[in-house]
C-alpha cells in the first residue's frame, strides 16, 4: 500500500518548507538548508561526502534495472 509513502513524503515536503521559510524569515534564529550542509562540511568535511554516497546509492536503487523496477525498465 502506498499511503504511508504519499504521507511521509508529504510531511518531508512540509517539514522542508516550514523550516526554510523559518530561516528566510528569521535569518539569525533558523539555519537554512543549504547553509546547515556549509556549517556541518566545514565542521566535519567527510559529512558532505556522506549526504553525496547516500544520494548516489538512492540513485542506483532507483534507476538500476533489476527485475520488476519500472523506473530502472527492468524485464518482469
Amino acid at each position: 500500500m502506498n499511503t504511508p509513502w504519499i504521507i511521509g513524503t508529504l510531511a518531508a515536503i512540509a517539514f522542508f518548507a516550514i523550516w526554510e521559510w523559518a530561516a528566510f524569515k528569521w535569518p539569525k534564529r533558523f539555519n537554512t538548508l543549504s547553509h546547515f550542509v556549509a556549517t556541518i562540511g566545514a565542521t566535519w568535511p567527510l559529512s558532505i561526502w556522506l549526504m553525496g554516497l547516500f544520494a548516489g546509492i538512492l540513485a542506483a536503487h532507483f534507476f538500476w534495472p533489476w527485475c520488476g523496477n519500472p523506473l530502472g525498465q527492468g524485464a518482469g
